[in-house]
């Protein structure tokens, strides 16, 4: 059995939110109004601010679906053509190196994330990895609506999306990896055998710390820090170092010890 990594999107694999550059271009097509944008950029900015809640989480989930209830699926896929671009050019160095870190391990790669299916997957194969795991709306006569179809990839939705991954394609879940930066993709981290905090936010660092998972810190140009809080041991690496590790580990992992 081979195992696989997991890449949460928003604030992890990308420094933004991805639900702005989609609304945007929703609005660019004449997909939603100005008031709808303005409601999508608020309920993310509040999330990401403020961490979840119950109602929060609600108000994320309307942010996902509420973007693209009542749009055809062709409609959604031209602007996934204009979107997907952006959201690539927007992935961090630091990340696109630990894509090629896993591969070179003989690592499938993933994106889980809360944004819809349509635009996850095609991220995920503009970026040459195995796929995506979005969230789902339910499709009526080529429509789709603000009913999810599966469960909402957030929390512990996204931690069952994965398992079932895991479970379909017949990986090890203690050889895989997750990456996240929020403390709501606690239960993904806690189902693979490698959990990475990646520029965590407070709550995530303290549990990071505690149980001496790896802390990776993107900073602004091509450094990659890593932490390891039970030896207290801090490494500033390039990317050449990790690629090496990675290779030297194989698929035992490139943050294994």
């Amino acid at each position: 059995m081979s195992g696989a990594a997991f890449f949460d999107l928003d604030r992890t694999l990308i420094s933004g939110v991805s639900v702005f550059p989609f609304a945007a271009e929703a609005w660019r097509q004449g997909l939603a109004t100005n008031k709808q944008i303005a409601a999508w950029a608020l309920d993310a900015a509040v999330f990401a601010l403020l961490g979840e809640t119950p109602e929060r989480k609600e108000e994320a989930r309307n942010a996902v679906l509420g973007g693209i209830a009542g749009v055809a699926v062709e409609m959604l896929e031209g602007v996934a053509d204009a979107v997907v671009p952006k959201l690539a050019q927007a992935v961090r160095p630091e990340s696109l190196r630990l894509l090629d870190v896993h591969r070179e391990a003989g690592r499938d790669t993933w994106i889980a994330s809360a944004s819809p299916h349509r635009i996850v997957e095609r991220l995920a194969l503009e970026l040459g990895m195995t796929g995506g795991i979005g969230t789902r709306a339910k499709i009526v006569e080529g429509h789709f609506t603000d009913e999810i179809d599966g469960p909402f990839v957030h929390g512990p939705g996204k931690a069952e999306a994965v398992r079932s991954v895991i479970i379909e394609q017949g990986y090890d879940p203690l050889l895989c990896y997750a990456y996240s930066d929020s403390i709501s993709d606690l239960p993904l981290l806690d189902a693979v055998g490698h959990p990475v905090a990646v520029n965590p936010d407070s709550a995530l660092e303290a549990i990071a710390r505690d149980r001496g998972w790896p802390i990776v810190v993107f900073a602004r140009k091509t450094k990659l820090t890593m932490a390891w809080s039970a030896g207290g041991v801090s490494v500033a690496a390039l990317s050449t170092g990790t690629y090496l590790l990675g290779r030297r580990h194989g698929r035992r992992g490139v943050l294994s010890e």
